[in-house]
C-alpha cells in the first residue's frame, strides 16, 4: 500500500490535480464573463455553513481534491461577477494567480536572503519603480509586506523611530500624538492604539462635505494638541479614504508636515495606483512630500491578497523601525541590508507576494493599470450620474474614485429601508454590496472592483432595488 506522504508528494498526482483545478477555474472565469454566471454568492446562514464543512470534515477520506474544491467555489462569493460592487477586492488577474501559485509551491520565505533572494530583489525593482512615479529620488525604496494594516502599522513605528529611541528605552514619553483625517481608515486607529498612544494620542481632524481632511484646520489641531502637552509626531494623509474614496489635499498636508517637522504618511493602500492615470494621477499631487506611502497591490492592482508596498522617501529610515540582534539570522547585525527583509519587517518567513504583481507587469506593464482605474474611475462617475437622475435615490456625493455611496429616498425614508434593501440583496445572492455610515445617515456602498463590470449591471442593480420595495 502506498504510504501518504508518497501520494502527498507525486508528481503525477500533482499535476492531475492540478490540471483540474485550473479547468474549474478556467470554466468558472468563461462561464462568469459569458453572462450566464448565476448568482454572485449563494447565501447560507453560519451555522448552515459550519453544519456542511463539519459533515465534510467527518466523511470519508477523498481520493481526489475536486469535489472539494468544487464545494469550495460554489460556496465562496464570486469576486469575478459583474454583480459584485461590494468589498475593496478585486477579482485577481489570472496570471496574478498563477504566480501566486508558484510563489506558494516554493515556500520562500524572504527575510533572509539565502531563503528569499529572487523575492528581496523583486520588491526593491517594484518599490523603486513605484517611488520614481511617486516623484521621489534615487535614495527611496521600501519593501512589501501582508496587507495595508501591517503597511500603516510600519511605517507609523518608523514615524515614531525617526524622533524617539523607543527600540531600545521603551515608551517613556506619554504624550506622543498622530493626526488623521476623521475619514481615515480603521487600521490608523488601531496601530496608534497598539503603539501605546491611546485615544488621547489619535488627534481626528474633521472633513469637508467632500469628506477630505480639512487642511485649513489642520495648524489649529496641531496647536490644541500641543497645549494639551501632545508631541505631535506625524501627519496621515488619505489617498483615498477607504469609507468614501475620497482623496485628501496632500499638496496641504505636506506643506503643513515640513513646516512643523513632523512625518508626513500617506495611507495609498486603495487610490495610490491613480499615479499610473494622466488623467486621475494629478489627485496624488503633493505624495512626492510624503516621508512613506503604503500601496496595496491587491486592490486596484488586481493581485491577490495581501501584498502591499511600504515606501520610504529615505529608504535609510526603513532600518530604524525594527534595530534588534537575531543572530542565528544574519552573520552581520548591524548593516543595513535590503537584501534581508527581516530587518525591516514584522515578518519573517514572509511569502513572495510580489511575484504577482511582478508577473502583471512583465506581461502587459503599466498600461493594465492605467486602463483598470480609468475605467472603474469612470465606471462610477457613470453610476453617479444615474443615480442623482433617478428622484428615488440619493448621492451621498460626487466619486473621486471608484467607491460611490447612495441610498433609497422615497418619500424622505431613511435607514431602516435601506438596512432592509441591504440584507434582501445579500441574502438573495444576485448583487452584493456593502453599507457605510456617513454622518450618521446609513448609506449603501460600492466599490466597483471588477473591470468587466458594465453600466448596465450598476443600471439593473437600481432597477432590482426599486423592484424590491
Amino acid at each position: 500500500m502506498e504510504s501518504p506522504i508518497t501520494r502527498a508528494y507525486s508528481p503525477e498526482e500533482f499535476r492531475t490535480n492540478g490540471h483540474q483545478l485550473i479547468d474549474l477555474l478556467a470554466d468558472h472565469l468563461s462561464k462568469t464573463q459569458s453572462g450566464n454566471q448565476g448568482k454572485t454568492l449563494n447565501w447560507e446562514s453560519a451555522n448552515d455553513m459550519l453544519r456542511f464543512w463539519q459533515e465534510d470534515f467527518n466523511s470519508p477520506l477523498q481520493d481526489s481534491p475536486a469535489e472539494l474544491f468544487k464545494a469550495v467555489l460554489s460556496r465562496s462569493i464570486n469576486l469575478y461577477s459583474r454583480a459584485y460592487a461590494g468589498h475593496q477586492v478585486p477579482p485577481p488577474a489570472p496570471a496574478a494567480v498563477l504566480g501566486s501559485l508558484l510563489s506558494s509551491f516554493l515556500n520562500n520565505g524572504s527575510a533572509v536572503y539565502e531563503m528569499g533572494m529572487t523575492g528581496n530583489a523583486l520588491e526593491k525593482v517594484i518599490t523603486e519603480s513605484l517611488a520614481q512615479k511617486f516623484g521621489f529620488d534615487n535614495e527611496a525604496s521600501g519593501f512589501v509586506t501582508s496587507g495595508g494594516t501591517l503597511g500603516n502599522l510600519t511605517a507609523l513605528l518608523t514615524a515614531m523611530a525617526a524622533i524617539s529611541d523607543i527600540w531600545d528605552h521603551g515608551n517613556d514619553q506619554h504624550n506622543l500624538a498622530i493626526m488623521v483625517s476623521e475619514e481615515s481608515h480603521y487600521s490608523v486607529d488601531r496601530a496608534a492604539r497598539i503603539m501605546g498612544l491611546g485615544t488621547g494620542g489619535i488627534v481626528k481632524v474633521p472633513v469637508n462635505d467632500k469628506y477630505q481632511v480639512r487642511t485649513e484646520l489642520l495648524e489649529e489641531y496641531f496647536e490644541k494638541a500641543r497645549h494639551s502637552g501632545k508631541t505631535v509626531f506625524c501627519v496621515v494623509g488619505c489617498a483615498c479614504s477607504t469609507s468614501t474614496g475620497a482623496y485628501d489635499d496632500l499638496q496641504a498636508i505636506g506643506s503643513f508636515a515640513k513646516k512643523n517637522n513632523i512625518w508626513f504618511h500617506a495611507d495609498g493602500a486603495h487610490g495610490a495606483a491613480a499615479i499610473y492615470s494622466p488623467l486621475h494621477k494629478h489627485l496624488l499631487n503633493g505624495i512626492n512630500m510624503a516621508d512613506s506611502v503604503i500601496v496595496d497591490f491587491h486592490k486596484m492592482m488586481m493581485t491577490p491578497s495581501l501584498s502591499t508596498a511600504v515606501i520610504y522617501k529615505h529608504a535609510k529610515d526603513s532600518y530604524k523601525t525594527f534595530a534588534q540582534k537575531a543572530q542565528y539570522l544574519w552573520a552581520d547585525q548591524e548593516t543595513e541590508e535590503w537584501h534581508n527583509s527581516g530587518k525591516r519587517t514584522f515578518e519573517c518567513t514572509k511569502p513572495m507576494t510580489v511575484l504577482s504583481i511582478y508577473t502583471l507587469m512583465r506581461l502587459y506593464g503599466d498600461v493594465l493599470f492605467r486602463e483598470n482605474v480609468e475605467k472603474l474611475y469612470s465606471l462610477a462617475a457613470s453610476f453617479a450620474a444615474l443615480i442623482k437622475a433617478n428622484k428615488n435615490f440619493e448621492l451621498a456625493y460626487e466619486p473621486q474614485s471608484n467607491i460611490v455611496c447612495f441610498r433609497y429616498l422615497p418619500q424622505s425614508t431613511g435607514d431602516d429601508i435601506n438596512k432592509k434593501i441591504l440584507k434582501t440583496l445579500v441574502e438573495d445572492g444576485r448583487y452584493y454590496l456593502v453599507n457605510t455610515l456617513l454622518n450618521g445617515k446609513f448609506y449603501l456602498r460600492t466599490a466597483l472592483m471588477n473591470p468587466l463590470i458594465q453600466l448596465s449591471d450598476l443600471a439593473g442593480l437600481l432597477e432590482e432595488i426599486e423592484r424590491l420595495q
